[in-house]
């Protein structure tokens, strides 16, 4: 019996957050605490406790519809960042044991 077979999804999951490396977990459990704020713009930028993050992981959090900022603000305005329903679902993927 393969291993998809006895663990249906799990082959799955392990696809879907191969990508993302422990930054980007940190990133998106920050967001998930409410300590994230997107400055918004074509780039979005984000900051965790006033300091900047990682630009490269930002635009694969946002590229790949995982955080958006809470209200749609004007580019050069920061909102609070928070989590879609797949960023939710790849935190909890990754945050498994």
């Amino acid at each position: 019996m393969s291993l998809e077979a006895r663990n249906p999804g799990k082959g799955l999951v392990a696809m879907i957050t191969s990508r993302y490396t422990p930054r980007h977990r940190a990133m998106l459990k920050a967001i998930a605490d409410g300590r994230g704020q997107l400055l918004c713009g074509r780039r979005p930028n984000l900051s965790v406790d006033g300091l900047w993050c990682d630009f490269t992981a930002t635009g694969d959090l946002v590229d790949n519809d995982l955080v958006r900022p809470a209200w749609q603000a004007p580019p050069g305005v920061a909102a609070p960042a928070v989590l879609t329903g797949s960023g939710t679902l790849v935190l909890q993927a990754m945050s498994a044991p």
